[in-house]
């Protein structure tokens, strides 16, 4: 079985960056990942691939160039049949949010898709403020960020639910679908035309995964229903995947999240934000505090009611929380680097203590 790569994303910029190679290296494009095995689309079909030493050696300086599902690789052949992959090719896009550690590390969620689309279900209501914080982390991907309202079936008058949460997502597409009915399928089509990637972001229950089952026009993956005391979803999907769709194109479609923390999205929270980003830079003064300064156009915003209390107080929390991790961050960067220096000037000490002493010289 042969594939064209050209229909899932390989250009002349990822052929360029190709190192040169003998005939027992290929590149291929990760599907998924299981413990540390990568399930891998190469020209000649799947493979499965373990990470070779020069991966492991970049993912012990930093974890997030572990493969990811959307990741480029070079696939190795060895002469006992088994296959590693021996460098992750540089990534176009990723998404990456913030984890639980203390260190301020991120989980790569995505890498080289063209559009990062935010799905949340009509009903129960939407989340504006989860809505917001995914917008912020898609936006700062360099993907296009899209957001897709599901089970719009479910809800009387979908186009009013559409147009009062567009509201919150200034410049980007909203489009209210119906996996179940095939309802605004259409307007998804194009972003996952030959050679372009779609990825899902979204909490459990949105219906991620029926929406990929009704693009891939089969069951590729399996789906629950929500609670019907609550409303929440269950987690059906557990781990990132991604899935090729009939005619070229694919659809990358990952784990519900509840929460999804922010790491470096100060840019992100610009875009997702751009309302707010344009009245803070219309105050009189660069260093305003929006509480009783002159000139200020967030006050003013505010007290005539074209900017909402709400999404003031969200864009506040979400860009504490990104200066907080960069704080930390910062703060881990200059304790590694006191102790790097710490460990030369010990071993410079120790050298010069272990130097024979001089002959003595005589007159």
């Amino acid at each position: 079985m042969t594939f064209d790569l050209a229909s899932l994303g390989w250009d002349a910029t990822l052929a360029a960056a190709y190192p040169p190679r003998g005939d027992d290296h290929r590149p291929g494009r990760v599907i998924r990942v299981d413990r540390g095995v990568c399930t891998v689309l190469c020209a000649d079909g799947p493979v499965r691939a373990s990470l070779g030493g020069g991966v492991l050696a970049a993912a012990a300086r930093d974890a997030a160039l572990l493969p990811c599902a959307g990741d480029w690789l070079v696939v190795r052949s060895w002469p006992d049949r088994r296959l590693s992959a021996e460098a992750v090719l540089p990534r176009r896009t990723a998404i990456v949010r913030r984890t639980a550690a203390k260190d301020s590390s991120g989980q790569v969620l995505a890498t080289n898709v063209d559009a990062a689309a935010v799905v949340e279900p009509m009903d129960p209501t939407p989340d504006v403020g989860r809505i917001e914080r995914l917008l912020a982390l898609a936006w700062e991907s360099g993907a296009q960020p899209l957001l897709v309202l599901t089970k719009c079936d479910l809800v009387p008058d979908p186009v009013a639910v559409a147009e009062q949460v567009a509201q919150v997502a200034p410049g980007v597409e909203v489009l209210p679908v119906s996996a179940e009915r095939g309802t605004g399928l259409a307007g998804l089509r194009p972003w996952i035309a030959p050679g372009r990637t779609l990825a899902l972001l979204g909490p459990s229950g949105a219906g991620k995964s029926t929406l990929v089952n009704a693009l891939a026009g089969a069951t590729v993956m399996t789906t629950q229903g929500v609670r019907g005391a609550d409303g929440k979803g269950r987690h059906t999907t557990t781990h990132r995947e991604l899935i090729l769709i009939p005619g070229g194109g694919a659809v990358l479609d990952t784990p519900g999240v509840r929460a999804v923390g922010l790491l470096d999205a100060a840019a992100g929270l610009d875009h997702a934000f751009s309302d707010v980003a344009e009245l803070v830079a219309a105050c009189r003064f660069a260093d305003c505090g929006h509480r009783a300064e002159p000139g200020c156009a967030v006050r003013a915003a505010l007290d005539s009611g074209e900017l909402p209390a709400r999404r003031w107080a969200s864009w506040q929390k979400l860009e504490r929380e990104i200066a907080f991790e960069t704080r930390r961050r910062d703060d881990r960067m200059a304790a590694e680097e006191r102790r790097r220096w710490k460990r030369i000037h010990q071993e410079q000490r120790a050298a010069r203590t272990a130097r024979p002493a001089p002959p003595p010289r005589w007159s």
